[in-house]
């Protein structure tokens, strides 16, 4: 399954970890609706952005994810390889 890295570049102001991790749940229980499965997630508080990793069949499907669980889509979406 392709593997990709999104990039939340803006979050509202005043997101906490917290608040990255509740959307993360959110996520986690919509995901086996797309065959996507989120599987970390990174939060850079000071700078408000987030950064998701997930395995998706496509961009596009992992995007869908974000929408339908919480609406706070990926400003960017990199598709990675996972090192070794």
């Amino acid at each position: 399954m392709p593997l990709f890295m999104d990039v939340h570049e803006n979050l509202p102001e005043g997101t906490t970890a917290a608040d990255v991790a509740g959307a993360h749940a959110q996520d986690v229980e919509v995901q086996s609706r797309y065959g996507v499965t989120y599987r970390s997630y990174w939060v850079d508080e000071a700078e408000s952005k987030a950064f998701c990793l997930v395995e998706a069949p496509d961009a596009e499907t992992a995007a869908a994810v974000h929408r339908e669980a919480h609406g706070l889509v990926a400003d960017r979406i990199h598709p990675v390889v996972e090192g070794r």
